[in-house]
């Protein structure tokens, strides 16, 4: 591909203390924590809706906020105050109140007791009005396109939108993106993939049934309560007759509050990178045939789903695993199955370790992945650029390797590592000192004052 300079000048923003990039879980949560610390407070988001793959993505439910033996609450905060405002509004059902191996989470029994059912339509307005009541700028459809770095730090981001190019300047920057976009940006250094090839775990295009007799898919699973997913062995005998080729071993559904309606997560795409918009044009593509193979099969040989109706796919396939943003320390799988203590130590969870095969149909929960310890920590060093500074990484754009992203990208942890982050960087835009030096024995006090559960020793333990 050739290239061509281009130069003009752009319209300046009045300049915020934060600046947030993505308003999925991490974004969310670090905007209203970081607001809540008296910063000012931008956020930006390329779709019309805050929330990221909860919204937009169609993605549910929320996967565990506790302990892997389901006892103990360990993601809370702005999580928990996010579910609890959904909860009051009828579009949720709080995690204490849900169990492994029933329909809310799948059937699935290993890693999926306390999940959080949630409505998509609700959870859009509450993450709108949550950002909204503190005050937040929120600027929807608006991407961001580059980073402005001057002596090592970033001071801003220059985003693109129906209104044109502009510059909005920031005393810190969080990258929520997901795909460390801004880290990017800044030049900072990344990895992609699983060590041995470079494969990033597949994408998937979450979309919504009704019309399932909900009563005929239970009592499927009654009749075979051993398979690790809900119609495995048709699936595979389908696989192996030639009447159905998608790459997955079983269908993963959840019920949602509804009745009738369930969320399908079993499209698989493999081999696509998703910071390449070609990839990424391509996932979308091939996931949205692969809804009308699904489709046909549920109504040729499915008990329970003969009848059902397609009723939305998402507005965006899911991306599961894209940059991980090398930091000042790589949280590892070893670090998970350890339960590793850190000294800065501003999240804990409890989900395993849940790798989709990039190249083939196995996973999740493939024997021969070491367990998670019950419950493991994520340092703040993880949010850090090793090298950049005026910038915080949140979410799955974290610094982990491969194996242990694999199980803190999911939603709660995201939303424990926004807040953090959020705190973090209104404490550094108010003194003007590097983000890098944030005193973390400070910021694991504040966080465990606004309710976060930060180890066995917190005094705000909660049991089920």
């Amino acid at each position: 591909m050739s290239t061509r300079l281009y130069q003009r000048d752009i319209d300046e923003a009045e300049a915020t203390d934060v600046l947030v990039v993505g308003s999925g879980p991490a974004g969310l949560a670090a905007a209203v924590s970081a607001a809540r610390t008296g910063a000012r407070v931008r956020v930006i988001d390329r779709f019309g809706v805050a929330g990221g793959n909860l919204t937009a993505g169609l993605v549910g439910p929320c996967m565990t906020s506790f302990s892997l033996d389901g006892r103990t609450q360990l993601v809370r905060g702005v999580f928990d105050e996010f579910v609890r405002r959904m909860e009051e509004q009828g579009g949720a059902v709080h995690p204490s109140r849900t169990k492994a191996g029933t329909q809310y989470s799948g059937f699935i029994r290993y890693g999926h007791d306390a999940v959080t059912p949630f409505e998509a339509e609700t959870a859009k307005r509450v993450a709108q009005e949550m950002l909204l009541g503190e005050g937040v700028d929120l600027l929807l459809h608006t991407w961001a396109v580059d980073a402005v770095v001057e002596d090592g730090a970033v001071r801003g981001v220059v985003i693109v939108n129906k209104s044109g190019m502009s510059y909005l300047p920031a005393g810190v920057v969080i990258d929520a993106t997901g795909d460390g976009d801004v880290a990017a940006f800044a030049g900072a250094r990344f990895e992609k993939g699983r060590e041995s090839d470079g494969l990033m775990q597949p994408m998937t295009l979450f979309f919504r049934i009704g019309s399932v007799d909900d009563e005929a898919v239970e009592e499927y699973k009654r009749q075979y309560p051993d398979e690790l997913f809900p119609f495995q062995h048709l699936v595979e005998e389908a696989q192996a007759s030639g009447r159905y080729d998608l790459p997955r071993r079983g269908v993963q559904l959840f019920k949602t509050m509804e009745p009738g309606v369930w969320r399908i997560n079993t499209t698989r795409v493999n081999g696509v990178d998703g910071t390449d918009a070609r990839d990424l044009t391509k996932a979308e593509v091939v996931s949205r045939r692969q809804v009308d193979v699904l489709m046909d099969f549920f109504h040729r040989e499915l008990p329970g789903l003969e009848h059902c109706k397609l009723i939305d796919t998402a507005a965006t396939v899911g991306v599961r695993e894209s940059r991980r943003v090398v930091g000042q320390y790589v949280l590892t799988l070893d670090d998970l199955v350890n339960g590793t203590r850190f000294p800065d130590t501003i999240a804990v969870a409890g989900y395993p370790v849940d790798i989709h095969s990039p190249s083939g149909n196995a996973g999740p929960f493939d024997d021969g992945i070491p367990r998670t310890a019950n419950e493991y920590e994520i340092p703040f060093r993880s949010l850090v650029p090793e090298s950049v500074d005026g910038l915080l990484v949140a979410g799955r754009c974290l610094s982990a390797t491969h194996e242990a992203l694999a199980a803190v990208r999911v939603m709660p942890p995201s939303f424990a590592m926004g807040e953090a982050a959020g705190i973090a960087a209104a404490w550094g835009a108010d003194r003007g000192t590097p983000v890098r030096e944030t005193d973390t024995a400070r910021l694991r006090s504040e966080l465990e004052q606004r309710g976060a559960y930060l180890g066995a020793s917190s005094d705000a333990s909660v049991g089920r």
